[in-house]
């Protein structure tokens, strides 16, 4: 599978639908700083509207205030008093807490108003404790006393917002303490309308919010607590202050079990609560992680982060007030709360919770015993954590597909508290976070980020794996952890990973340590403190240089690039350690690297590695020599590699916008000059290419050279990489892919604006307008040339064929009249590039480069060698005559033109008025960050078992064999048989040139005389997509294959202009996308052979052999989309076909247009690669073949109708056959059948068997008219595995299809 990767599904394009990045840091922090404890209790004296049962619970604080110490410094109200104080201390230690007991209103109201005061903007708590006093008033109010204890006085709500404010936690266990929440809002309502009021009164009064309030109340309205001897009067103070006993002894009381557990063991479980590996502990750590886990799972992610993150009283009262709705509830009590939550009493992990206590109390007698030293016994952990872990594996391997919430996540949150599991459970969370940003989101939101945070100072190397991936996954979704990394210097952990003498205990290392360089990388990005101290460490940059030499992995080489480019950006400093390192030496050399990602991101360190504020000497010097070395990169065959150097190209280009200037005013000169007397053009550049080298540094910036250059016409940019860059920024302007020639009209519309506004301005604009005139009037010359150069038997003239274009493609060193459309000051150059460049020549880019050194004079001695002469009769292209025909034929039947397929992501360039800015902008490193947000740690769809992709893969692959089975047994007929049964017949609508038919699917694609792609389902004679391929006129689809047929095809075309694309979802006509486009032959040497580019692909090997009017055989390989190799062609004559061996591909054959077949070696240096060549044929190659399958013959026709058999072992033609006696204009042979059809001139397709025996021949449909009746045939094509065969003649566009035999009429799964 070739052109699948993520690189030709975006171009390079980050997705435009950004995740949603949830806030999960609390930046509303709030601290419970101060307490107030009121307890109304009054022993001894029970209020009037309470009637007490008997027995009934009377503990407080676990605490019977009827035991008198008769210490008046002990009394039962103090102790109760202190040890609830002792219980909040257990929840927050470093609250202030203020005891208020049995308060008067006086004091109540003077210890919430100090308090508040010194709480300021934090949280103050307010306990209120009625059990001494009458319930609640129907307005909310709470009772208090009088000085003397002889009479109750209410409070009023509103006075108690007043005097506590905001924020504050109130919590209220007393009977029918809900109605206090309600009224208590009621009053928040008042206050908030007399702030309204005040504040329209007077705007910049001060107010006061009492909305941040928050409530716990022991009941609903008209509920009364619980009076049941076995539980503590204060039963929910209990629940939300000790919560284990509680919990246990509630566990006791509803155990229908006899057990020798008594309630007052409750109290007496061995340990501390603040060491998790004792009973005690251990039981806390599993109360907390489980009711974490259901507050997680039961409310809403913002209620859970304000009651359960911002602050840690609330979040532990909260926690315990769980356990308090759960144990009330079974006594008829309803806890209420605000914010309300939902009933979280039935919630499944409190069976987990049972489970637990229940194992920690049958170990009690036997722990309590030990403790006593009565007997030995050792404490036996639960299994809590690791069943919940368990739990967890199976979510992660069979329920993470929906993006199902995942119960376990705070449980997950609780065990990386404890070494015991810490390493199993950041394994597991690492594979959740592998899901994607939804993962992420969700564990940071959870409070994962502290503790992952807190175990980089860490020292255990078996950690370090699973933090490099999980905090890799943290960074790719939330790039704001960078001053986390920087405090306690953190980020070093990755930075010592990184080194290659560093251990690390894992197999792939090289993908960790890549991971180490895209946290750095992400450290670095944006953020100046982190360069800075990453620029202090020595060893960054010679670890990221020395990974650059790791040839396994990919990854780690792009990501090296990407976190030596964000050192450096905007970072002086850093460039300067880069130079003293020769760091841009060694990224130049990644120019020939074979993953194109690693390309690109050498281009982007590159990049960022320019503009030093100092440009002294040394530094332009630097930039320049790297500015020379990318250039190669111009014919990378990646389109995401060229729009990365044109990034390149547009950063330096306005750095030294000065010297462009001048590069580009001195390309108007040449253009202009060039106009004026094409035929003194290349003596005028040979004139100029024994200057001498002037470095363009040494320009007068203020232009003091204008006149100089007009007058004596002395180029200062001759031979300096700055006129070289222009040069191939202009061509780049017309390159194949839409969006990198989008992005170089950029470049050039600015620099051509920046060139009008400048001091060589009122000189350009002249030049400017004499170009426009002067190539509107070559252009009419060359249309007037062309109609006028064909004589009486249709050939062309040798003037003629010199100045013909539609036919005669040439392709000069530079496009020719770049300029020649009339550019005006707000008009885009660019936009009318491809029409200049093509008007009569074919862009090319090679001749340019620097590297080639080739001069206008050189290619003018190469027009004068054996190429560029007219061909003699013999050697003429088979087709030559008919594109005078043609021309004329289009002309009076020209459809209006078809859309051409964009990239996916392509977005057209506005237009206005403003120029363009420049430098361009890289979205190549948001790009590859999105590797690190897709999971990695599970296969692809296609390869997962049961997905959909898995499943139409597996039904083409089942689909294709039986399409091979039930075809295998006509192919050994099909040598006998005729083929003359009519299997279909349509319209194109256009001329059809060439065709390939699908070998599994039923396609069959047509491309015409010009730039339209037909798609056809030659079984219901449908078309299915027609669109254009985006050749510029004149440059005809001369190539068209199949690219991945096993799977989903793509449609690779090949085009006159020397330029391959390849397009997905070719057969639907709203999905056509291009995937890639390039040039492949950039030199195409001028010839009046009309070969164009003709290929041969190798799915096996993924390579493409692409030649035609060149000197070379060009090997491009897909995988890496660079040029393997130039393979010297040794032959004066253009190349008109390949062949190659499809089964090992080193073996290919090529046919020439002088009639000589060549065997060529791959394996072979390419020097000797051409191992034999055959010359029986005396006419231009019409077509050479190896076959597949069968006997896999090897096939080749000429113009003069013969047809030989080939073995490559042999010096001679195995077998020579005369198929026709006129003009051989088309040879087709059938992959895996011993039989080739030939078309004629005489409008006749023929079919003969390999043997020589004439099968049968058939006539493709003629008009009415009969105008096409004696056409020749145009085209021919067999289908790889149906015995079935497709003509077409000249100036018609019908398709006729034969079959060799009717298929057989089953109708079965593969029929529909």
């Amino acid at each position: 599978m070739y052109f699948t990767d993520k690189r030709h599904e975006t171009g390079g394009v980050p997705k435009q639908e950004a995740f949603p990045l949830q806030e999960w840091r609390m930046r509303d922090r709030l601290k419970t700083v101060s307490a107030v404890l009121a307890l109304c209790l009054n022993i001894g004296v029970d209020p009037p509207d309470v009637i007490k049962t008997n027995p009934c619970a009377k503990l407080e604080c676990w605490i019977d205030p009827t035991n008198s110490s008769g210490n008046p410094q002990h009394t039962p109200m103090n102790q109760i008093g202190k040890q609830l104080q002792q219980q909040y201390e257990q929840l927050s230690i470093r609250t202030r807490y203020k005891l208020c007991l049995d308060p008067t209103v006086e004091e109540t109201r003077r210890y919430c108003q100090t308090l508040r005061r010194n709480a300021r903007n934090e949280r103050v708590l307010f306990h209120y404790n009625g059990h001494g006093v009458p319930k609640p008033t129907t307005s909310g109010e709470i009772w208090v006393f009088n000085r003397n204890y002889t009479q109750y006085i209410p409070i009023s709500l509103y006075d108690l917002q007043t005097w506590i404010g905001a924020p504050s936690l109130f919590v209220y266990d007393c009977s029918d303490a809900g109605l206090i929440i309600h009224n208590f809002n009621k009053f928040v309502e008042k206050h908030e309308s007399e702030n309204v009021d005040a504040r329209r009164r007077e705007p910049n009064c001060e107010i006061q919010d009492f909305s941040d309030c928050i409530h716990l109340a022991a009941c609903s309205y008209k509920e009364t607590l619980p009076t049941n001897p076995d539980l503590p009067a204060d039963v929910f103070t209990s629940c939300l202050t000790t919560p284990i006993e509680m919990a246990v002894r509630f566990f006791i009381l509803q155990n229908p079990l006899p057990s020798n557990v008594t309630l007052n063991d409750a109290a007496n479980i061995p340990g501390r609560v603040s060491e998790r590996r004792t009973p005690i502990g251990e039981l806390n750590w599993i109360f907390t992680a489980i009711t974490d886990t259901i507050a997680w799972n039961s409310l809403s992610k913002p209620l859970f982060k304000k009651l359960f993150r911002q602050d840690l009283m609330v979040a532990a009262l909260f926690r315990n007030f769980l356990l308090a709705q759960r144990i009330m509830r079974v006594y008829h009590c309803h806890p209420q709360c605000y914010p309300e939550i939902p009933q979280t009493h039935d919630h499944p992990l409190w069976r987990s919770w049972d489970l637990a206590v229940e194992m920690i109390l049958s170990q009690l007698p036997d722990l309590l015993a030990a403790e006593k030293g009565e007997k030995q016994y050792d404490y036996q952990h639960s299994s809590f954590f690791s069943e919940q872990l368990t739990a967890f594996e199976v979510y992660l391997t069979q329920g993470a597909v929906e993006q199902k919430v995942p119960e376990q996540l705070p449980i997950v949150l609780q065990v990386l508290l404890s070494q015991v599991h810490r390493l199993r459970a950041l394994i597991l969370l690492s594979k959740f976070l592998d899901l994607g940003p939804w993962a992420v989101n969700l564990a940071l939101s959870i409070g994962i980020f502290p503790y992952v945070l807190k175990l980089l100072q860490s020292q255990a190397i078996e950690l370090k794996p699973v933090m490099v991936f999980i905090w890799a996954r943290i960074l790719a979704v939330d790039p704001t952890c960078q001053a986390d990394l920087l405090k306690d210097n953190g980020y070093q952990y990755f930075v010592s990973i990184l080194n290659p003498a560093s251990g690390i205990a894992v197999g792939n290392v090289s993908e960790h340590r890549a991971m180490c360089a895209f946290i750095v990388a992400m450290f670095c990005k944006d953020y100046h403190q982190g360069q800075v101290v990453s620029n202090q460490n020595p060893e960054l940059i010679d670890s990221c240089l020395g990974h650059l030499n790791d040839l396994q992995n990919p990854l780690l080489r792009q990501w090296s690039c990407l976190c030596l480019s964000n050192l450096w950006v905007d970072y002086p400093d850093a460039k300067w350690s880069g130079i003293r390192a020769l760091a841009h030496e060694r990224l130049c050399e990644l120019a020939v690297d074979p993953v194109p990602e690693v390309r690109t991101a050498a281009l982007h360190a590159l990049t960022t590695f320019l503009g030093i504020p100092d440009l002294t000497p040394q530094v332009a010097g630097i930039e320049e020599g790297i500015a020379s070395m990318v250039l190669m990169m111009t014919t990378d065959g990646n389109s995401m590699v060229r729009k990365e150097l044109l990034v390149f190209f547009s950063t330096f280009i306005a750095r030294y916008q000065a010297k462009f200037i001048v590069a580009a005013y001195e390309e108007l000169l040449e253009e202009r000059d060039s106009l004026r007397n094409p035929a003194r053009d290349d003596g005028l550049v040979e004139r100029h290419a024994d200057l001498p080298y002037r470095n363009p540094r040494h320009i007068d910036q203020e232009y003091a050279v204008p006149e100089q250059l007009q007058e004596r016409h002395v180029p200062i940019s001759q031979k300096s990489v700055f006129a070289t860059m222009w040069r191939q920024t202009l061509i780049l302007s017309v390159d194949p892919h839409a969006e990198v020639a989008q992005n170089a009209g950029i470049i050039v519309d600015h620099v051509l604006c920046a060139l009008v506004d400048s001091a060589l301005g009122p000189y350009a604009q002249p030049i400017m307008d004499e170009i426009s005139h002067l190539g509107s009037r070559r252009s009419q010359a060359s249309h007037v040339s062309r109609a006028s150069t064909a004589d009486g038997t249709g050939f062309l003239t040798p003037g003629a064929a010199a100045a013909s274009t539609s036919s005669n493609p040439t392709t000069p060193t530079k496009p020719d009249g770049y300029f020649s459309a009339g550019i005006k000051r707000t008009a885009s150059v660019a936009a009318s590039l491809k029409n200049l460049a093509f008007g009569h020549s074919y862009a090319s880019n090679a001749s340019d480069a620097a590297s080639d050194g080739k001069s206008r004079g050189s290619l003018e001695r190469d027009r004068g060698s054996t190429r560029g002469r007219l061909p003699s009769e013999w050697s003429r292209p088979p087709d030559e005559r008919d594109q005078a025909n043609l021309s004329s034929a289009n002309a009076a039947g020209s459809h209006p033109p078809l859309k051409s397929p964009m990239p996916r992501y392509f977005v057209p360039r506005g237009t206005g008025s403003d120029p363009p800015p420049i430098p361009l902008k890289s979205t190549f490193y948001d790009w590859s960050v999105e590797y690190f947000r897709e999971p990695q740690m599970k296969p692809a769809e296609a390869d997962e078992p049961g997905s959909t992709d898995y499943n139409m893969r597996l039904w083409r692959r089942n689909r294709n064999d039986h399409i091979i089975a039930e075809t295998q047994p006509q192919k050994e007929i099909a040598g006998s048989s005729k083929w003359d049964k009519p299997r279909g017949f349509f319209n194109n609508g256009s001329q059809p040139m060439k065709m390939v038919w699908h070998q599994f699917e039923e396609h069959l694609v047509v491309t015409d005389d010009r730039d339209t792609v037909n798609v056809w389902d030659w079984r219901h004679s449908a078309r299915l997509a027609r669109f254009s391929n985006g050749n510029p006129p004149g440059a005809k689809i001369t190539e068209v294959r199949l690219v991945n047929e096993d799977d989903q095809a793509l449609l690779m075309t090949g085009s006159a202009d020397g330029v391959i694309r390849l397009f997905r979802n070719y057969e639907q006509q709203d999905k056509v996308e291009l995937v890639t486009a390039f040039r492949a032959l950039t030199d195409l040497v001028p010839s009046n052979k009309n070969a164009g580019l003709v290929s041969d692909w190798q799915q096996g090997r993924g390579i493409i052999l692409v030649a035609g009017d060149v000197k070379v055989i060009r090997v491009w390989n897909a995988g890496t989309e660079m040029c393997m190799s130039d393979i010297p062609a040794r032959s004066g004559s253009c190349i008109t076909s390949l062949t190659s061996d499809q089964v090992e591909g080193d073996v290919f054959i090529a046919g020439f247009g002088d009639g000589a077949v060549r065997v060529y070696d791959q394996r072979e240096k390419p020097a000797t690669a051409m191992v034999k060549v055959w010359k029986e044929h005396r006419q231009w190659i019409t077509n050479v073949h190896l076959q597949r399958g069968g006997q896999r013959e090897l096939v080749s026709g000429c113009r003069s109708g013969e047809v030989k058999l080939w073995d490559i072992r042999m010096d001679r033609s195995v077998k020579t056959i005369r198929a026709s006696k006129e003009t051989l204009r088309s040879l087709s042979v059938h992959e895996h059948a011993p039989v080739f059809a030939t078309g004629t001139e005489r409008h006749n397709v023929k079919v003969f068997n390999m043997n020589g025996g004439f099968l049968s021949s058939f006539e493709p449909y003629s008009s009415f008219l009969g105008q096409s009746r004696s056409s020749p045939i145009a085209a021919t094509a067999f289908h790889p595995h149906h015995m079935m065969l497709a003509g077409s003649a000249l100036y018609d566009s019908h398709i006729n299809i034969y079959a060799c035999q009717e298929p057989s009429e089953r109708v079965g799964l593969f029929d529909s």
